[in-house]
């Protein structure tokens, strides 16, 4: 399939060191670029001209002088799809910020669309009203204009059951590529912290992540040492959090570190993890907790419960956050770790992710210009769900399905 162009929509670019779906990329790039032509866009906005490259591991970067984020990501990824359509074959979009291009895509071209709609987006409380109407409208656009739109968590496939009558297909992110690495010398005198015990934390300073309300828990458990790394200064939200809590001792907030080694070495010898992530579906910084075998304490919403399979511990208040910490002893937290390694490691690997990728790819490429990759439900869910995928006067009974 080398000869088939796939172009990939939506993210900051390559080489990765932003946020989850540019791990993805980076990953999908390592395991397919041998097999199929590739093309990734990239942000020219954070990626200075002495930085880029024209190709990366085997795959053209294409630059656009946007911010992939943020109110421009709309512009971004319409552009980068308008762009896209004069040579692939498939439109490999990551996100919904550019759905309102899709029924022209669909309409008027013969290009295969695989989308994945990244969570229930337009619900996150960093959005404008306006922004939330239009991520909900650019949702429902994804969903019905895709040849087949990918969940990255079964409580994501459950919310588009509902509200779509089909059922998004399940591919959630890899985590082996974290390595459990043993702090040096020099990493113990630039974080003196790695020296005692800590509760650790990495993510995007954003309300949704609830960094207030684990941050009030610790500031009232001085014992306990509680370690952040995030985008502290990219919001009025983000400055006002650091300078509420930055005064306290036992409280440290690192802004964002981007080297894996570094992250690795941090995340993956604290005693404890925490993960606030209220919004969203499979979180990539939970998943490769998960895969380092950390004892995890995280926001009880069903994005996470699925994620976790119902084996870590859940708060949903500070007062629940601050009775967990006070009372779960070192044995509770061994097997929490033990029971986090193990689902991470059968479920969350990179090879698996692409191969589930590829197959999308294959099958949308053989999808007729009305058909639809996602399984249908038959019956309203309150009864048994009977699924089925349809595509064209075909029906196959299972998720994965031949190649004919």
């Amino acid at each position: 399939m080398k000869n088939k162009k796939i172009a990939i929509i939506g993210t900051v670019g390559l080489p990765a060191n932003y946020g989850g779906f540019e791990t993805l990329v980076e990953h999908l790039v390592d395991n397919l670029a041998g097999k199929w032509d590739l093309s990734v866009y990239c942000s020219g906005k954070k990626y200075p001209k002495s930085e880029r490259h024209t190709n990366y591991k085997g795959a053209r970067l294409i630059y656009l002088p946007l911010e992939a984020n943020g109110a421009q990501s709309i512009i971004y990824d319409c552009l980068s799809i308008l762009h896209a359509i004069f040579y692939a074959d498939v439109l490999l979009i990551l996100g919904v910020s550019g759905g309102f291009m899709l029924p022209f895509v669909r309409f008027f071209t013969n290009k295969k669309i695989v989308i994945s709609i990244d969570g229930i987006e337009w619900k996150r409380n960093k959005w404008s009203k306006m922004a939330r109407l239009y991520l909900w409208a650019a949702e429902w656009m994804a969903v019905k204009f895709s040849h087949a739109d990918i969940a990255d968590n079964e409580s994501i496939q459950d919310y588009t059951a509902i509200r779509y009558k089909t059922l998004s297909n399940i591919i959630e992110y890899g985590a082996d590529h974290t390595i459990k690495s043993a702090p040096t010398a020099a990493d113990k005198e630039k974080y003196h912290f790695l020296k005692n015990p800590y509760a650790f934390k990495v993510c995007r300073i954003e309300p949704e992540n609830n960094i207030a309300m684990i941050l009030g828990a610790f500031s009232k458990l001085p014992q306990h040492k509680m370690v952040i790394v995030g985008n502290w200064n990219n919001s009025e939200y983000g400055k006002d959090i650091r300078q509420q809590f930055s005064h306290f001792s036992n409280i440290i907030l690192l802004d964002p570190i981007y080297n894996q080694r570094a992250i690795d070495v941090l995340r993956g010898n604290c005693y404890l993890y925490l993960h606030g992530h209220s919004a969203g579906g499979t979180n990539p910084a939970l998943v490769e907790a998960m895969y380092l075998g950390l004892p995890i304490m995280v926001y009880g919403v069903s994005y996470n419960r699925t994620t976790t399979e119902g084996k870590a511990l859940y708060f949903r208040s500070e007062e629940e956050l601050i009775s967990l910490i006070s009372t779960k002893k070192i044995g509770d937290l061994k097997k929490v770790a033990r029971a986090m390694s193990e689902i991470a490691h059968r479920r969350y690997n990179w090879k698996l992710i692409a191969d589930k990728y590829e197959h999308m790819i294959l099958s949308a490429l053989q999808a007729p210009k009305k058909g639809k990759l996602t399984p249908k439900i038959s019956k309203k869910l309150s009864g048994e769900k009977l699924i089925q995928f349809e595509l064209g006067h075909l029906q196959f009974p299972a998720f994965f399905y031949e190649n004919r």
